[in-house]
């Protein structure tokens, strides 16, 4: 049911005459075009002469791109024909950087930097993709239909460099039939025509084998996928992957109810965590021995050792490996990716995770035996992730030396970068410290890197450059907040996406020099929007229970009454952070603080246990539990607002949305006394229903850890709810499902609880997309707190 009131309260004549405009629900929750639109998808002309991006100053339906000269004038609406003509910002270059190749509309094209000419290498009905340059730059490499292809660039020729199909090998000839043999060795005994015609047609066969082309040899590879098809410089042998997708997996459905059919559509969705999951395998394809083989990972160390979760639970079980003959380990499923060349073709490594992610090995291949030798092994209890580790082999390369491997690992705590020898394993940290450092980039003469770090203060990020040996890490930008960082082609210069807390991303660009001033190009902002005095929350923090300093947003009346009401947002996503200096994903939560604020109340917003930004023992606190320190931080937090800014305890309310809505839930559920009122958004109600790459990393999976996933799913405390709870959900949610919020409401009329309400959105996916929408459930979110807190 929609609600009717308009909330258009403001706070005091005071504040109100000081921000001019007054906010309201309806207000803040508009179409995001009232805000004004910043600039997105940075990246520089090929030539370096202009920075294109994403932009909408007009408020036109759409984003258009738009161009600027270096020097920051000739800001331009790029026209449709200039906008066609432009190679991708995508692709890979010579090691010269003249000639970039890449694709574009599913075809590949040639790009010579200098003069600006195109070439276009295929033009297809099918799609060719991943391009790049053969070791000797003679060629362009490309995949087309499930295979390599080159391409000469003198000749024009293409050559097929693969043949993977589908399907078993053909045997040859027909089925062994007794009759039938008796049959036709009867016709070759009794006639001489018979005989010769068979020794004709033998002979015919060999001389076509011997006439044909040289081929690349048939892989069958029955209903599998190839994959990761990649090429060594010397073009002798193939990598790839042999990607098996389950049978037996079964794949959830959401009803989408509002159709242009006027019929219930279903929607195929994600399967659910601990179900059957796609197997990879990689392989060598030697292409001078016309043989295939897969490197095996059992001599690697570690590879059979097992989880500490699943050690204890066979001890508790009585199942330890004394008395009865022990039972013959196996090596745990893995992934391998790569491999990894060194520039000068001699040495190749492959990143190898276990599929449980406890485990992340880099190790060197000998491609001709499929030897692996261990360089370095990441081990972590919980599950290995963090910046520039956290999906397939992370950032990792060779040094200009092409002896040494780098790579990030949290071996410290926190995700720093590190090199080791190929040739003896020594390892050496290039960073180090209590910050973490991502988007790392070797500079075009590979004597500097350039990356960014969280250093200064765990809510700002700052673009650096450092020598490649490591060394002094030197600051390039000073604002505070956060900077995206795009550097131009001959590294000159700096396209800045800069953001503050209070101000929403613009555009800037600044020369590649310490204590150079950057230069703002857009202005993005509407004047409704700059009528208002958006506050700068105050960053702080406060020791939780065991000791841990938890970061947080502070939000206050300017001029705060003693026992005021509270208000504790809980981002979402679990990892993420949100306790920063800049401009947040949170914008409409962050206006609605600053709502919250005029009408009296004090926000909490903070970085709990699980978010990014601050290593791996902030990242891995929620590890078999989660709403164990997660939650107790936001109880703690509220217990910081009643001891330090005057809150009263007995009008804190909480709310959030998806991780953020499954913590709500939990502090309704058991901490009831002391949150009085909750708004759960797109909650997750237990965890054995989400999805498996996600869930099995936190909770292992259900079969193998039960307990994990009990202890940390609301609906198994839906009795102790005591307060005022609100749950939205979008009823086309294909991440968290719209059955969840189904399942916990039967659970709690089954309880008789009644102090609890569901509002439904229709036409709604996870991230809400209708101005309609957001307004009511922020109407019915200010409801609940102004009937329960005030």
């Amino acid at each position: 049911m929609a609600l009717l009131f308009c909330l258009l309260l403001g706070g005091s004549a005071v504040q109100a005459q000081q921000r001019n405009m007054v906010l309201s629900v309806e207000k803040i929750m508009r179409d995001p075009k009232w805000i004004g639109t910043s600039p997105d998808n940075v990246f520089w002309s090929e030539d370096g002469s202009k920075v294109y991006f994403s932009w909408n100053p007009e408020g036109n339906r759409y984003d258009s791109l738009y161009s600027v000269l270096v020097s920051g004038k000739n800001m331009k609406k790029v026209s449709a024909q200039e906008r066609r003509n432009l190679p991708s910002p995508y692709g890979r270059y010579n090691k010269a950087r003249t000639k970039k190749v890449y694709e574009k509309n599913g075809d590949i094209f040639l790009y010579d930097i200098k003069s600006g000419k195109v070439q276009q290498v295929t033009n297809t009905t099918e799609r060719e993709s991943s391009p790049s340059f053969s070791f000797d730059e003679q060629e362009v490499l490309y995949l087309s239909n499930g295979n390599m292809f080159s391409w000469s660039h003198s000749s024009g020729q293409v050559r097929q460099l693969s043949d993977f199909r589908k399907g078993r090998k053909p045997v040859a000839g027909e089925p062994k039939d007794a009759q039938r043999d008796w049959l036709k060795e009867q016709q070759l005994a009794l006639l001489q025509i018979v005989r010769d015609r068979e020794t004709d047609d033998k002979a015919q066969q060999q001389q076509r084998k011997a006439d044909s082309p040289k081929r690349p040899k048939e892989i069958y590879i029955d209903d599998k996928s190839a994959d990761n098809i990649s090429l060594s410089p010397d073009e002798r042998f193939i990598t790839y992957w042999l990607v098996s997708r389950p049978k037996n997996a079964k794949a959830t459905i959401v009803p989408n109810f509002i159709t242009a059919s006027g019929y219930t559509e279903d929607i195929n969705a994600r399967t659910k965590v601990g179900d059957a999951q796609a197997t990879i395998e990689f392989y060598i394809y030697d292409i001078q021995h016309d043989t295939t083989f897969a490197p095996s990972m059992k001599d690697v160390e570690g590879v059979y050792e097992q989880p500490a979760y699943l050690k204890q639970a066979e001890v508790s079980a009585g199942n330890s490996t004394g008395g009865s003959k022990a039972k013959q380990p196996e090596p745990r499923a893995t992934t391998m990716y790569g491999p990894f060349w060194s520039d000068n073709g001699k040495h190749a490594v492959v990143v190898a995770r276990s599929a449980d992610n406890k485990d992340r090995w880099i190790l060197k291949l000998d491609p001709a035996t499929g030897k692996l030798s261990l360089l370095d092994r990441q081990r972590d209890e919980a599950w290995i992730n963090g910046p520039g580790i956290s999906y397939g082999a992370g950032d990792i390369g060779f040094m200009p030396d092409n002896e040494h491997v780098w790579f990030q690992s949290e071996e410290s705590g926190y995700s720093h970068l590190y090199t080791v020898n190929v040739n003896n394993g020594r390892k050496k940290a290039l960073t180090a410290g209590k910050f973490e450092v991502s988007g790392l980039k070797m500079s075009n003469d590979k004597k500097s890197w350039y990356f960014t770090a969280n250093k200064v203060h765990p809510g700002e990020q700052h673009f650096y450059r450092m020598p490649i040996q490591g060394g002094e890490m030197v600051q390039l930008t000073t604002m505070s907040g956060a900077h995206e960082v795009q550097l131009s082609p001959n590294e000159k210069t700096l396209a800045i996406r800069y953001s503050y807390s209070n101000k929403p991303w613009e555009l800037f660009l600044m020369d590649n020099k310490k204590g150079a001033t950057p230069r703002q190009i857009t202005e993005s902002l509407t004047d409704e929007f700059k009528s208002y005095n958006w506050r700068e929350p105050e960053v702080i923090s406060f020791k939780a229970r065991d000791g841990v300093d938890v970061y947080a947003r502070l939000y206050k009346p300017a001029a705060a009454k003693a026992n005021g009401p509270a208000v504790i947002f809980v981002h979402g996503a679990g990892y993420l952070q949100n306790a920063h200096k800049w401009w947040s994903s949170y914008f409409r939560e962050y206006m609605f603080h600053n709502f919250l604020v005029d009408q009296g109340y004090t926000v909490l917003d903070m970085d709990y246990r699980g978010s990014a930004g601050y290593g791996r023992d902030v990242r891995t606190g929620i590890y078999q539990f989660m709403g164990g320190k997660d939650l107790t931080d936001h109880v703690d937090g509220a217990k910081f607002l009643a001891e330090q800014h005057q809150v009263d305890p007995k009008r804190i309310g909480i709310y959030g949305g998806s991780y953020g809505g499954f913590i709500t839930l939990m502090a309704m559920f058991t901490q009831p006394d002391v949150f009085a009122a909750g708004a759960a958004l797109r909650s997750v109600t237990d965890w054995a229903h989400y999805n498996h790459g996600y869930t099995s990393n936190i909770l292992n999976t259900p079969y193998t850890d039960s307990l994990a996933y009990a202890k940390s799913s609301p609906i198994y405390y839906a009795e102790g709810l005591k307060g005022a709870l609100l749950m939205c959900h979008g009823m086309v949610d294909t991440n968290v499902h719209f059955q969840d919020i189904v399942r916990l409401s039967q659970r709690l009329i089954e309880l008789g609880k009644d102090n609890w309400e569901l509002a439904v959105y229709p036409v709604e996916n996870h991230g809400f997309t209708e101005p309609a929408s957001w307004t009511d459930e922020y109407k019915r979110i200010f409801k609940l707190f102004e009937e329960n807190l005030k």
